[in-house]
């Protein structure tokens, strides 16, 4: 248990210093940056919520410990987001206009389920032995403006605020990753059937 809220708390400071740089320099550059905090937690076998919902069945993950991984991740990302405004006020507006555009709605949800896929795909292709999935996944989710439940909560803590759509980021996230690693899992049922053949 300690280890796996420690390495929680990790992945939630990992994302939050690619947060931390989107929010201070935007774009072009902050989505490219953000790369590092995924790469990291790939690299250094963190937890994270939307990087471990694809692998659920794969690496036999229990759901309470996907549960606890996601109430760490959603804790700590905001306590974190919390400092990160406390110490660099430049922060608290941007966070604040960015949460302003989020809607508790059918849009938002499906940009969250994209962002899922996206974040499967680039776990699946980093566990192939390619960094490239991570490096060109995370800025295409965030120029596309898909939805990340952890980015989200830690730009919240930012803020001090608080906005119900995260519960649509989090749902979104989850289905995403399992709906791509499904998708991915019947091709290559049908592949290995179509070698016995």
């Amino acid at each position: 248990m300690g280890e796996l809220v420690r390495k929680a708390i990790l992945a939630s400071l990992l994302i939050g210093l690619g947060n931390y740089v989107l929010l201070k320099i935007g774009t072009p550059v902050g989505p490219f940056l953000f790369s590092l905090g995924l790469l990291a937690v790939c690299y250094m076998g963190a937890n994270l919520f939307t990087g471990k919902c694809g692998f659920l069945f794969e690496d036999n993950i229990k759901l309470t410990d996907l549960g606890i991984i996601l109430a760490v991740n959603l804790i700590s990302g905001y306590l974190l987001g919390a400092i990160f405004g406390l110490a660099d006020a430049d922060l608290v507006s941007v966070a604040t206009s960015k949460i302003s555009g989020w809607e508790f709605s059918f849009p938002f949800l499906v940009k969250a389920v994209l962002c899922g896929v996206v974040m499967f795909v680039a776990v699946y292709i980093y566990r192939k032995g390619s960094p490239f999935g991570v490096l060109i996944g995370v800025p295409l989710f965030i120029f596309a403006g898909f939805q990340h439940c952890i980015a989200n909560v830690i730009t919240m803590g930012v803020a001090l605020s608080f906005d119900w759509s995260i519960f649509l980021a989090v749902v979104g996230n989850f289905v995403g990753s399992i709906l791509a690693w499904w998708l991915f899992r019947s091709n290559r049922c049908v592949k290995t059937e179509q070698k016995r053949l």
